[in-house]
């Protein structure tokens, strides 16, 4: 919780604090493209980054599919860039961590790790998911050097290799069948004897050559080599405790992803896997705050996606902005009155 500090505007009138008229929340692409745009409307945006600074493309190989960058470049350089850009236009970024959001009250207050407290008119949450993780050794050590959590975006420098995929569900298959598009091989280790994943995945799986399937198994290690890249994994047989090892070039981790929700449950509207419903205009149940990225994307999940979101969240909190200018706070006497949000499951 807070120390009580209250950011100011810097004009050293610490008893008029200065009222944001937005702060994003997270530093990936949503994040970043959402500073942009609020920054270019000249609403001088307050981003706070996060723990996971940059998001998940801060941990990819190399970005290809992201348009105007012909020759690729890292993910680490892409959020560099996007950050630049983002700061050019005038959004202010400080490195800490929102630990609340107050909504109860207008404006709505954010409250960080650092003890800071700050008052905005609205807030645009770019906070994310992360994969989960198997949490064995190894895996931290060879992310991004041949251990990766999104097969579309790192499949393409796995051409002519063999690759292991670790899970049983939609994700692990479909992606798994997206990286035959490249690889020599592709093995499906899953923990039991069947998968879990739709009935037309798992026919198309069983029908491509290109896929071999390990029952019963679990990773126990990932190993490297010399020059510090995958070079293969330990296992386990889950039904007779046999230990194994399988030499590949890569492994693939698809045993799901978590929304960063800790800040939102018990306020906003989430859905059953814990992502952030909004409508088609990024609006949440609460007016005035509105998402991008995925937080509240389950579908696409993509740099490109993501940058979009932060657009058009962006171009919404301008226009509520504008309308707050024209009529202040219209119908929100009582802060349980939320709008109705489309396709809202409640």
């Amino acid at each position: 919780m807070s120390d009580g500090t209250i950011a100011t505007n810097g004009s050293g009138k610490d008893s008029q604090p200065q009222v944001e008229n937005v702060i994003v929340v997270g530093s990936g692409p949503s994040g970043f493209t959402a500073g942009l745009y609020t920054a270019r409307a000249n609403l001088n945006p307050l981003l706070i980054t996060g723990n996971d600074y940059g998001g998940q493309v801060s941990i990819t190989y190399e970005v290809e599919n992201y348009p105007g960058f012909p020759d690729g470049l890292s993910g680490p350089e892409l959020v560099e860039k996007m950050k630049e850009q983002a700061e050019k236009f005038g959004t202010r970024i400080e490195f800490d961590y929102v630990t609340e959001i107050v909504t109860e009250r207008r404006p709505f207050v954010v409250r960080t790790a650092s003890g800071k407290e700050y008052e905005t008119k609205s807030v645009i949450v770019c906070t994310g998911a992360s994969p989960r993780y198997l949490n064995v050794p190894g895996e931290k050590e060879y992310t991004g050097r041949g251990v990766s959590y999104c097969g579309t975006c790192d499949g393409f420098f796995f051409r002519g290799k063999d690759v292991v995929v670790v899970g049983g569900g939609d994700s692990a298959v479909e992606e798994g069948l997206f990286l035959t598009k490249f690889a020599t091989r592709v093995r499906i280790i899953h923990r039991r004897d069947e998968l879990r994943a739709s009935k037309i995945l798992q026919h198309r799986a069983f029908a491509n050559d290109k896929i071999e399937f390990v029952w019963n198994t679990v990773v126990t290690e990932i190993t490297g080599d010399a020059e510090g890249k995958v070079s293969g994994v330990k296992t386990k047989d889950t039904v007779t405790g046999e230990e194994g090892f399988l030499e590949t070039d890569g492994v693939f981790i698809f045993i799901g992803h978590l929304p960063n929700n800790e800040l939102l449950q018990g306020k906003f509207h989430l859905d059953g896997d814990g992502h952030l419903i909004t409508d088609s205009k990024m609006r949440t149940n609460v007016p005035g705050v509105f998402a991008a990225g995925e937080i509240m994307d389950k579908v696409f999940k993509q740099v490109a996606t993501s940058v979009g979101q932060g657009c058009a969240a962006a171009m919404q909190a301008e226009k509520f902005l504008a309308d707050l200018e024209d009529e202040g706070f219209p119908g929100f006497e009582d802060p349980r009155e939320f709008v109705r949000v489309e396709g809202m499951v409640v």
